[in-house]
C-alpha cells in the first residue's frame, strides 16, 4: 500500500491511535529480557513474533472497534548501527533485522487493515544514544549516521519513518535531512524534561522552529513523547503559530523525571483515566493533536481512555 505514502490517513482529519509503551509492557507485563531497551531482535524468534503479535493486536482492535485508522510502528527503535552492535548485529544483519520488522508489521497489516480503520506503516528511528542524555551529533553527522536505517526502511515499504525520544535539535535535524532526501514522510517526536524543556535546554518551540528553518520544513509534523502531560502542558503556546506544527502526543505514566525513571525498579503505571482527561485537555486546546499513544509505562488500558476521552474532543 505504498500510496500511503502520498496519502497518509492522519493527515486528513479525525483521530488517529497508535500503541503504548512497547519494551516496558514487554518487560513488566510480558517478563521477557530486552538487554539495551532493545525490542528488534524479538522478530528473530518465534516466540518474540508471537509476543509482538500479542501486543500489538490489543491496540488494533482499539482502533477497530471505534473505527479510527491506527499508526502501525515497527519495533525499530534501536535498531542503529551503535545499540545493535552490543547485541551481535553487523551491518548486514542490521538492515535484514529492519527489513523483517517492517514485513512483520505489514503481515498484521494485511490482517486488521480495513477502509474504515486503515493503518499506515511507520518506521520508527530512535536516537543514536540514549533518549534521556543529550546527543553530540550535529547535522551532517546525524544524516550520515541515520541514513543506514532509513534506507533499509524505505526499501522495505515503509509508509512513514518518526524519530523519536529526540533531545537534540541536531540530531532532529539529521534525520529529518535523510528522510527526505530518499522520499519518506517523516515526523519528528522531541521528547521533554519536567520543566517542558529539551534535556539542553532549548524550548519546544526553539526545536521546531530550528528544524523547521534547516530543514525547509520537510517534517510532515512535529510529536512529544517519553514525558508525563503535567511535563507537557508548560511547553505549549496559546495561539502562536509554531504549535500548529504539533500532530500527536505519546505521553509517559508516570510523572518521575527521566533520572528518576532511569533509577526506578518497579513500573509506574500511573492513572490511566487521569491520563485521558489530561489529553483530552490539551486536545481541547490544540485541536491539530490528532494522533494519541503512550509511551513508557503505559499500556492498552492507557490508550482506551486516552481514545475515550479525545474522541469527545475531535469533531
Amino acid at each position: 500500500m505504498t500510496q500511503n505514502r502520498k496519502s497518509l490517513v492522519h493527515m486528513n482529519g479525525g483521530l488517529v491511535l497508535t500503541d503504548g509503551g512497547m519494551e516496558t509492557t514487554l518487560i513488566f507485563h510480558e517478563g521477557l529480557d530486552l538487554p539495551h531497551f532493545a525490542a528488534f531482535p524479538l522478530i528473530d524468534s518465534d516466540e518474540g513474533r508471537a509476543a509482538l503479535t500479542r501486543y500489538y493486536e490489543r491496540y488494533l482492535s482499539l482502533a477497530r472497534e471505534s473505527r479510527l485508522g491506527f499508526i502501525l510502528d515497527t519495533p525499530t527503535w534501536r535498531a542503529n548501527p551503535d545499540w545493535s552492535s552490543g547485541l551481535g548485529y553487523d551491518l548486514a544483519a542490521l538492515r535484514r533485522v529492519n527489513v523483517d520488522a517492517v514485513r512483520f508489521v505489514q503481515d498484521l497489516r494485511a490482517e486488521w487493515s480495513s477502509a474504515v480503520s486503515p493503518c499506515v506503516i511507520n518506521g520508527v528511528i530512535g536516537p543514536r544514544g540514549d533518549g534521556y542524555v543529550a546527543g553530540t551529533m550535529d547535522p551532517v553527522e546525524a544524516e550520515d549516521y541515520h541514513a543506514f536505517q532509513i534506507k533499509a526502511l524505505a526499501d522495505a515499504g515503509v509508509d512513514m519513518v518518526s524519530a523519536m525520544t529526540m533531545n537534540t535539535i541536531g540530531e532532529a535535524t539529521g534525520i529529518a535531512r535523510a528522510a527526505k532526501a530518499v522520499g519518506l514522510p517523516h515526523v519528528i517526536s522531541f521528547t521533554l524534561e519536567t520543566d517542558g524543556h529539551l534535556v539542553g535546554g532549548a524550548s519546544l518551540r526553539q526545536a521546531i522552529e530550528a528544524v523547521d528553518e534547516a530543514t525547509g520544513g520537510s517534517p510532515a509534523y512535529y510529536m512529544i513523547n517519553c514525558a508525563h502531560p503535567l511535563h507537557i502542558e508548560g511547553a505549549f503556546g496559546q495561539g502562536e503559530a509554531w504549535t500548529a506544527r504539533l500532530g500527536g502526543l505519546r505521553a509517559n505514566a508516570s510523572t518521575l523525571s527521566h533520572a528518576e525513571l532511569d533509577e526506578a525498579e518497579t513500573l509506574d503505571e500511573g492513572d490511566p483515566a487521569d491520563m485521558g482527561r489530561r489529553y483530552r485537555a490539551l486536545q481541547a486546546s490544540h485541536p491539530g493533536l490528532r494522533v494519541v499513544g503512550g509511551c513508557c509505562g503505559t499500556d492498552h488500558r492507557h490508550v482506551e481512555a486516552i481514545r475515550d476521552a479525545c474522541l469527545h474532543a475531535v469533531t
